[in-house]
């Protein structure tokens, strides 16, 4: 015996509260202490033994809690007459008489009197106990029957909200094996309640959910912070696939703290995730779009928009896009294609998402390809339908790329969807958008077919706006240069050198102008104009004060009264406003004449000294109905230079104008000196103003005029005055 006692004291283990014991809720065999706030605890279980007189031998402290006596005044008393009130005493007392001598249990509840006095209703669980002499007693345990009610109603309402709940729900002991699932659970992995318990999570769950599950719980035991709604998505179990679930973990901890296991709550999302995947689709179509329409048509360039609207497709919808406009639609001449017929495309726009093969096998921006009817982009166009393949095979490609090379460049650059939607603009198809997918390995669905004609819808409309304004902005352009003079002509009075420049970079029609005109008493008129807005009404307004300008020249009237009469024939015009400067330049009398309407004023550059500002008397712009104008007379003499020209040359949108004017005079007296006044020189300074301020993307026209008189004219002018002196 002696040599047992060490074996048997190490199989005693007892362990505290904060580490995991032999005996614990894993189930292991062994001793381990339970920490204070127990279930036995909260009921407060008391315990009195009744000898086989019905006096007290054994008195708990919980009895002494739940009567008020303390062991020394209950021990050795009759229990009947000390806790029974005086109307349950005969029923007590046959119920003891049944325990002790006829070994019947008993359980059930009766009031008892407490040492305060008071009656207090407690539940007693009563059973005959034996000694070693052959004695028999009666053995109560007694808890307060308001508390067991209360744990009992909370036991099963814990158990019935578990069993009927619609979330799936398990319990796992500390080695995270199944001790307890309910139905839905079962339902939703479709692994059968028996089949769980005792099971880890690897011998229930896929391989690769089955990881995850794991090293999330081992985290919330070692940690105790739960994981809350964890999406879980595209599972595979015995139930089926393609789910989706929200999983929450908790740890179960005793009142001290200590892990029990933990507790999983399993909810099927898959309708919810499917509408959620559904709305997020939708607003980033939405998204896409609005997008688009902020990117696409930024201009009325046609080549700018097809780029825009490439560059929308790329990459989010497709890896390579490309725009083929109808040549016909380009020309404005009619588009309509049989579907038997073949068709003239313009390339015009080109983008991929990452450099590719696929793009040598597209047509070039600007070229011209002509497609037979089996051409799937022809057959777009002709039915005015989306025409999509998600899965290409090799006799697609023949039929999507321009020739047997292209369609080997596709299938090396991995093109394996395609889709081609109709550019439709006014009820008239304009040409195609033509989509491929190869690095992305998503085919063509619906959804992207939806996307891919509302964003090829908008951005019809901005291309035949383009393609309109393309066309008027022609009409414009050959209307209002047939108006203007090619050159200015130098003659034997002055030298002119001129230019005209249409607005920024898409050669925007304005109203701008300039003449000189030889008048009969041998001076020359000098006019520059800039009539408001642009377009072909611009440019027809623009003619006919012209022409009405070089008709009042003939009167030989001074220049403001030639401003008085446009103002009045502007009133009658559409647009009715525009700024006029009116020259004279008198060579007999070495000078100028200048009056201006609303106009920026010229720049008189002296052979020596430096260039300024002519301002003649302010007037209003003409077609205001003022009529009232004022001249200012400037020297001219041979080697200097005036400069005349219309606000495009100097304003910008965000500089002062005045800033603008001094920059102007710098430019002037900065410019290289040799041979200025040559009509050399002359073209010289005009490239070199338009050059140093104009810039990039202007959105206004400008006409300019740099004038200087001739030497020779200036000396027969002296002559002559000389000859008139004498013979005065």
């Amino acid at each position: 015996m002696e040599g047992q006692a060490p074996a048997r004291k190490a199989a005693v283990v007892v362990r505290n509260r904060q580490e995991p014991a032999a005996g614990d809720a894993d189930g292991a065999p062994g001793i381990s202490t339970s920490p204070p706030g127990g279930l036995l605890d909260v009921l407060a279980v008391g315990a009195v033994v009744l000898d086989r007189r019905g006096r007290i031998v054994l008195w708990s402290p919980q009895a002494e809690e739940l009567f008020g006596y303390p062991a020394e005044e209950a021990l050795g008393r009759h229990a009947a007459p000390l806790l029974v009130p005086q109307e349950h005493l005969d029923a007590v007392l046959r119920l003891f008489d049944e325990v002790v001598r006829e070994g019947r249990d008993w359980a059930g509840s009766f009031p008892v009197r407490c040492k305060d006095g008071s009656t207090r209703v407690l539940e007693f669980r009563t059973m005959r106990l034996h000694d070693d002499q052959g004695a028999d007693y009666a053995l109560g345990l007694v808890t307060d029957r308001t508390t067991l009610r209360q744990v009992e109603r909370d036991l099963a309402f814990s158990g019935r909200l578990v069993e009927q709940s619609p979330m799936g729900i398990a319990v796992l002991d500390n080695r995270l094996r199944y001790v307890s699932v309910n139905p839905t659970l079962s339902r939703l992995d479709g692994v059968g309640a028996e089949q769980h318990l005792g099971q880890t999570v690897h011998e229930v769950l896929p391989p690769g959910h089955a990881r995850d599950a794991e090293r999330v719980m081992r985290y919330v035991l070692e940690t105790g912070e739960p994981v809350i709604d964890r999406e879980v998505l595209g599972g595979q179990t015995r139930a089926g696939t393609g789910r989706a679930w929200s999983v929450s973990v908790f740890r179960l901890e005793d009142p001290g703290g200590r892990p029990l296991g933990l507790t999983v709550s399993v909810t099927d999302i898959t309708e919810r995730h499917r509408a959620a995947r559904q709305a997020e689709q939708a607003r980033w179509r939405l998204s896409h779009l609005a997008d688009a329409s902020v990117r696409i048509g930024t201009t009325l360039d046609l080549e700018q928009t097809a780029r825009e609207l490439a560059q929308v497709a790329v990459p989010d919808l497709a890896d390579i896009a490309a725009v083929d406009v109808l040549d016909a639609a380009v020309r404005d001449q009619p588009v309509r294609i049989p579907e038997e017929e073949t068709a003239a495309f313009r390339a015009l726009a080109l983008a991929t998402g990452y450099p590719t093969l696929a793009a040598d096998a597209a047509d070039p921006p600007g070229q011209v390809a002509h497609y037979g009817p089996e051409r799937l982009v022809t057959r777009c166009v002709a039915t005015a339908r989306p025409v999509a393949v998600p899965n290409v095979r090799g006799e697609d490609l023949l039929r999507i790329a321009r020739d047997e090379h292209a369609a080997a460049l596709l299938d090396r650059a991995g093109v394996h969807s395609y889709l081609a939607v109709p550019l439709i603009a006014r009820g008239e198809v304009l040409g195609a958008l033509d989509l491929k997918r190869a690095r992305n390995p998503k085919p063509f669905d619906h959804d992207d077919t939806v996307l891919a004609w509302e964003l090829a819808g908008r951005a019809a409309v901005c291309i035949d706006n383009a393609r309109l304004y393309r066309h008027q902005h022609d009409i414009a352009l050959t209307l209002q240069r047939s108006m203007l003079p090619t050159t200015a002509t130098t003659s034997d009075r002055l030298r002119v050198a001129s230019r005209y420049q249409p607005a920024g970079a898409h050669n925007e029609i304005g109203g701008d102008w300039f003449d000189v005109l030889e008048l009969g008493d041998g001076c020359t008129a000098l006019v520059v104009g800039d009539v408001m807005g642009s377009g072909i009404n611009a440019a027809a307004t623009m003619g006919r004060l012209r022409t009405a300008t070089q008709t009042l020249t003939r009167l030989a009237l001074c220049p403001s009264e030639v401003l008085r009469h446009l103002d009045g024939i502007t009133t009658d015009l559409d647009p009715h406003f525009a700024t006029c400067l009116y020259a004279v330049h008198d060579p007999a009398r070495h000078h100028c004449r200048i009056a201006s309407a609303g106009h920026l004023p010229p720049v008189l550059v002296p052979a020596r000294g430096e260039p300024r500002l002519v301002e003649p008397p302010t007037g209003a712009p003409l077609g205001t109905g003022v009529h009232s104008y004022g001249t200012v007379t400037v020297g001219l003499e041979p080697g200097d230079r005036l400069v005349l020209y219309t606000d495009g040359l100097v304003e910008t949108r965000h500089d002062d104008i005045g800033d603008r004017l001094q920059a102007l005079l710098r430019t002037l007296r900065d410019e290289p000196s040799p041979d200025r006044c040559t009509v050399e020189g002359l073209e010289r300074t005009c490239d070199h103003l338009l050059r140093t301020l104009r810039h990039p993307g202007n959105h206004d026209d400008v006409a300019l005029l740099v004038m200087t008189p001739c030497e020779e004219q200036a000396a027969e002018g002296d002559a002559g005055r000389g000859s008139r002196r004498r013979r005065t």
